[in-house]
């Protein structure tokens, strides 16, 4: 299966537009049989992973699908829908080379283990955690350094927070120089490790995944947010 990620650069005068279709789009991605997993994402700075991190001007789609498959999605109602009114378009096509956790109770990322020990190139790397509410407060605390720290890590070319709502900003999507980078980032940066070891202690997430991709193809490109 491959992962289509979508992001869409639009006026800020179409942010209404925009949700709109965040809640209305899901009933058509429903009904395409050709479509695995899939999630309608808003996005924003991640500094916080608060309301006031929202960026009302970039939105996405991550789908799951079968390779065949792609050409028809790209030009069906759902992209199209968006074209008509986004200023800009980056589309991602990646393989799945690694993925832990689960995504609203689903495994969505089966990796090719094949892939993962070949592979060499750009990764994408996609994270998302569903916050208890009775630690909203002390991980948001927490979450600053590590933001800081990614957007300034060795090899990291895009990296925004991502959304389901985006009422509260749950996860990232970035784009890494190859796996390397990504792992010196995971395993040795001092405030991605101090968030890991105080993950364990105090039990933020109900539902947590970490899923690094092989990074096959880029149509258009974005920058992060700022």
């Amino acid at each position: 299966m491959i992962t289509v990620v979508y992001l869409w650069r639009i006026p800020r005068t179409r942010a209404p537009q925009a949700i709109w279709h965040m809640a209305v789009d899901r009933f058509s991605l429903k009904r395409d049989k050709s479509v695995g997993f899939f999630k309608l994402i808003g996005t924003g700075t991640g500094e916080t992973f608060t309301p006031r991190d929202a960026d009302p001007t970039l939105w996405g789609l991550i789908a799951t699908m079968g390779e065949e498959n792609v050409a028809a999605f790209d030009a069906g109602t759902v992209v199209t829908a968006w074209r008509k009114f986004a200023l800009s378009e980056s589309r991602y096509l990646a393989s799945p080379i690694s993925s832990h956790g689960k995504w609203s109770g689903a495994e969505p990322f089966a990796a090719d283990l094949d892939l993962a020990k070949s592979w060499s190139g750009q990764v994408l790397a996609i994270t998302r955690a569903k916050i208890r509410w009775s630690k909203n407060l002390r991980f948001w605390r927490a979450v600053p350094p590590v933001i800081v720290s990614l957007r300034g890590g060795v090899g990291v070319q895009v990296a925004i927070g991502i959304g389901e709502a985006p009422l509260g900003l749950q996860g990232t999507l970035s784009i890494w120089s190859d796996s390397a980078a990504l792992k010196a980032f995971a395993y040795k940066g001092a405030a991605h490790s101090a968030v890991i070891r105080e993950t364990a202690a105090q039990g933020w997430y109900s539902e947590e995944l970490f899923a690094r991709f092989a990074l096959l193809e880029v149509r258009g490109s974005v920058t992060s947010n700022k």
